[in-house]
């Protein structure tokens, strides 16, 4: 612990700074009274209220630190800071001033002799860390003392920010070239979404002059998590950013239709879009050989072949589908003044009927409606892209009223797409976006992602070893293929693993063997409180006994987090009313309670001071890539880890196949739906990839055609 004479010196000049961003604060405040007119009174007023925000509370720490050179000393906080004489005497963290607090490091410590990290309680200063930079020359680089204090605080219901803690590595990618897409990998506890949050405020603060805060657009897989990053911005000073889960980029609509996996499978597919197109053409009709109009009381006849000639022109147009349409009727309308006959500006029906009946008006949600249920658009549309199966698995019986539909998560980048191509790009584009666990998207959850940017700028973030569900990847080509190609890609690995004790992940760790080989695990750089905790039980006494636990965990002030499979849900669920426990359900998109039950998908991205998992081989077996979904929520702590099972605490096998008698040996193997097939393939090429050279492939391939070639 530092000293307390030198904390003392420190508090006032921490005294100091804060009466200097309270008067700071009050000049704001009073700028809008000094406005010419209402209207600037308001705008005066929100600007202040933008800047007052990050000046920061009352309650926030003025600095987060303080570099030392040869000749000055400078402090490092959220926002800069300016005394009565106007001088600044602290840095804001994301200018270039205060590059070097963040990139000294032991080997490298550009220039500084001394660098201090404080903890505060508020704006009062508990205790600071400190490296003098000429002790320790020589020593490895690593994380410093102020970063495993931060890390050893209690966790709550949302993310911090880590201003004070930023390690080199992860500056380099804070403050990465906006003219990129970048994708930033790394294992559990490398800080992934806060590395990227972070560079959103960077970015920010220097190219005020190229976009807004409402120009940036963060994506995240579900509520609870976007819910868990929501204050990390504000606390920075960057309010209207915007911040959705994946199901928000769809017209909004009644959720909850159950989808099989196969389904699901299918419309994630990218060849959905082709479809899509293809019904949407499918929908504009034929000309009849005359068309006879009344028009302002007169009767004109246009040919139909004239009229047809130009629907075929507008069909292989790429405008959207309402603009075509609105070239339809301009032209009809001239053929009929081409006919002596001038429309009157009043609407007339009878040109209205006729553009109705060639070219109906559409909405994303009448479209999907009536091809899903009707078999004979969709052979239509399938084209030569689908099979007849896939096209009985696309069927559904449709809603009476299209009020009354209910839709699927997977029906809703559909209907992203068929917005698209009725009304063309989304209203709101993004200058950059951040898209966090990209590892799971479906190419067509990627296209919704795709157009609503509009440089094509973005931060993708991910780890291929977490990749899970219908969407699983095993390289990020699968992932930017869908995505715009105009800027530079670059893809970046966070190496240290910050938050996960070395005990937890050195056992989740054995998983990576069948989870994900040719994963590289990160330096863990900090130990735990504890060894995983195992506790075997009777099936009946599983639910209980996780409770019990989660309850010892929260008594003692720790945020607990149950990952619970779907088929202990409701055990879990009753146990916990039993026993009076209040508790938050992450399927609500609540997060804040001291025990929270969340499910194995729901709970990447999230992090708790103890973490109960409930029977990892039920994990394993809900997922096709289980072990990867086993491995998620076995690396969600940290500090204490827990495990409840009745059968193996640590699945290390892979899916069992039962062996086959003689007669399955020689019995006909049934062919594989296309989307199995193209599952399976997918799957030889992954290994294929992982295990030998690019130059080896054909002759690994002609290998493999040899042992599997009928004998005899």
């Amino acid at each position: 612990m530092a000293s307390k004479s030198e904390i003392a010196k420190e508090q006032e000049f921490f005294d100091r700074a804060d009466k200097a961003r309270e008067k700071s604060r009050a000049v704001i405040a009073g700028a809008a009274a000094a406005a010419a007119h209402a209207a600037a009174a308001a705008h005066m007023r929100q600007f202040a209220k933008g800047q007052s925000k990050a000046l920061g509370s009352a309650e926030t720490a003025v600095a987060v630190g303080r570099m030392d050179d040869d000749e000055d000393q400078l402090y490092v906080g959220r926002e800069l800071i300016r005394d009565d004489d106007g001088e600044v005497i602290v840095v804001s963290w994301h200018a270039p001033a205060a590059e070097r607090f963040y990139k000294a490091s032991h080997r490298e410590p550009h220039g500084l002799t001394r660098k201090r990290t404080f903890q505060c309680t508020g704006n009062l200063i508990d205790d600071f860390t400190e490296i003098v930079f000429a002790q320790i020359a020589g020593a490895l680089a690593g994380p410093d003392a102020g970063l495993l204090r931060e890390l050893a605080r209690g966790r709550t219901g949302t993310m911090r920010d880590i201003v004070a803690t930023i390690q080199a590595a992860q500056f380099e990618l804070i403050r990465a070239p906006l003219e990129h897409l970048l994708v930033i990998e790394g294992g559990p506890g490398t800080g992934k979404t806060a590395v990227a949050l972070h560079r959103v405020a960077w970015l920010l603060f220097n190219h005020r002059d190229r976009f807004r805060n409402t120009d940036v657009l963060i994506v995240g897989p579900h509520p609870t998590f976007t819910r868990y990053i929501s204050t990390v911005l504000p606390s920075l000073g960057e309010d209207d950013v915007a911040q959705l889960d994946i199901t928000k980029l769809a017209p909004p609509l009644k959720l909850g239709r159950p989808e099989p996996p196969e389904v699901g499978r299918l419309k994630g597919q990218a060849r959905m879009a082709g479809l899509l197109a293809r019904a949407l053409n499918a929908r504009i009709g034929v000309p009849e050989p005359a068309e006879r109009l009344q028009v302002d009381g007169r009767f004109v006849t246009v040919p139909g072949t004239e009229i047809r000639d130009v629907i075929e022109t507008l069909k292989t147009d790429d405008s959207p589908y309402t603009r075509r349409r609105a070239r339809l009727r301009e032209a009809v309308t001239q053929m009929v003044e081409r006919r002596g006959v001038n429309p009157s500006g009043t609407r007339q029906p009878a040109l209205e009927n006729l553009v109705d009946r060639l070219w109906p008006q559409l909405t994303a949600a009448t479209l999907l409606r009536d091809l899903f249920s009707s078999r004979e658009r969709l052979l239509v549309a399938a084209g030569d892209e689908f099979t007849a199966s896939e096209i009985l698995y696309l069927r559904r019986r449709g809603a009476d009223r299209l009020t009354e539909e209910i839709w699927s998560r997977d029906d809703l980048p559909l209907l992203d797409e068929a917005d698209f191509l009725i009304n063309g790009q989304p209203q709101t584009r993004y200058a950059h976006i951040v898209v966090d666990e990209a590892q799971d998207l479906s190419p067509m959850q990627l296209r919704s992602i795709a157009r609503r940017s509009a440089s094509g700028s973005l931060t993708i973030l991910g780890d291929l070893a977490q990749s899970t569900g219908k969407w699983a990847c095993d390289t990020w080509d699968d992932v930017t293929s869908h995505l715009p190609a105009t800027l530079p890609r670059e893809i970046k690995t966070l190496r240290y693993g910050y938050r996960v004790p070395s005990q937890v992940y050195r056992f989740a760790a054995n998983l990576l063997p069948l989870a994900s080989p040719a994963t590289i695990p990160p330096e863990v750089v900090r130990d735990g409180p504890a060894e995983p905790g195992i506790f075997r039980v009777d099936p009946a006494e599983r639910a209980g006994r996780a409770v019990a636990q989660a309850v010892a965990h929260a008594n003692d002030g720790r945020f607990v987090g149950i990952i619970c499979p779907s088929t202990l849900r409701t055990d879990v669920e009753a146990a916990l009313a039993a026993n009076g426990v209040g508790w938050s359900s992450a399927d609500r998109g609540e997060l804040g309670n001291a025990i929270n039950l969340i499910s194995p998908q729901e709970s990447k991205g999230l992090e708790f001071d103890a973490v109960v998992v409930i029977e990892p081989e039920d994990i394993v077996a809900g997922d096709e890539r289980g072990h990867r979904l086993l491995y998620v929520a076995l690396t969600r702590t940290v500090g204490y880890l827990d495990i409840v099972c009745a059968g193996e605490p640590l699945p290390l096998r892979s899916v069992h196949i039962p062996p086959r008698t003689a007669d399955e040996v020689t019995a006909p193997v049934p062919a594989l739906d296309p989307t199995r097939l193209a599952w399976l393939a997918k799957d030889i090429g992954a290994r294929l990839r992982r295990h030998s050279p690019p130059e080896q492939w054909e002759e690994v391939l002609r290998e493999a055609a040899r042992l599997l070639a009928p004998r005899g």
